[in-house]
């Protein structure tokens, strides 16, 4: 390995990594040497839209659409339509950006424990809309409303280009199902393989206790009559609750129910 090989090496391993992604990242490189050093805002946006421009080198098409689910405030919009036209300059494969979104933030949630209702809320991330569109160039499409309908018609239309790249970040399970028939939908139009970006894939609450197993533990609890439906403690679970904490060695001698309830507050 010759002397600029062995240097380019050693740039690439940690900790010379971070220094070299912070010189790429301020300095007027190509949108590909970005992408492989991940040095710009939002480098699943910029990679997922040159592999979908590549892919469409290899298919043989000449343009395609990128598409946003959940734009919010607007910011991830903006970045995309950017690295689109840094990723159209160098390919030579036109990208027309579109983004989705209800306008007034979440809608209602479902029912379905894996909307999250413990952390989301309908109209979480309302829109300034006037102020967005504002930022957009003509290569972005903003399109407002509820995905139930505004999908469907957009697939219908048949006036975008291919679709070659979705980033899908609407937060709740019932709304990412309804993107998803973007690839099932009559007329739909897409290159074979389209690169895909989910956010809100790995917070805290995204774990399996906090889905099926969570409410079907919550149904056995009601079932045996221990999810209380007052605020009043019961003489009987209060007893229940004093030999399971002594039990587990939480306490070291049971106490009376007058001397820890105070029935006034109930």
């Amino acid at each position: 390995m010759n002397l600029i090989g062995a240097f380019k090496r050693l740039s690439e391993e940690p900790p010379f990594r971070l220094v070299t992604r912070a010189i790429i990242k301020r300095t007027p490189t190509s949108a590909r040497t970005k992408a492989r050093w991940d040095a710009v805002a939002r480098p699943n946006y910029l990679a997922g839209i040159l592999g979908g421009a590549d892919q469409a080198k290899r298919e043989g098409a000449s343009k395609i659409s990128v598409i946003e689910f959940g734009v919010a405030g607007g910011n991830g919009l903006v970045l995309m339509q950017e690295y689109a036209a840094a990723v159209e300059r160098e390919t030579g494969i036109g990208i027309a950006v579109y983004g989705f979104d209800a306008g007034g933030g979440l809608p209602a949630l479902c029912g379905d424990y894996r909307d999250h209702p413990d952390q989301w809320r309908p109209s979480d991330y309302r829109m300034d809309e006037q102020v967005l569109r504002q930022r957009l160039t003509d290569r972005t499409t903003l399109i407002i409303g509820d995905i139930k309908t505004t999908l469907p018609d957009f697939v219908a239309g048949r006036k975008a280009p291919p679709v070659g790249f979705v980033s899908v970040d609407v937060d709740l399970y019932s709304s990412t199902v309804d993107t998803l028939k973007l690839f099932t939908l009559p007329g739909k139009s897409m290159l074979r393989r389209v690169p895909m970006y989910f956010d809100d894939t790995d917070f805290v609450f995204n774990h399996r206790f906090a889905g099926e197993l969570l409410a079907s533990s919550l149904q056995r609890y009601r079932d045996a009559g221990l999810w209380a439906r007052t605020p009043q403690v019961s003489r009987q679970g209060f007893a229940r609750l004093a030999d399971s904490l002594k039990s587990g060695g939480f306490i070291s001698q049971l106490h009376a129910y007058e001397d820890c309830v105070d029935q006034s507050l109930c």
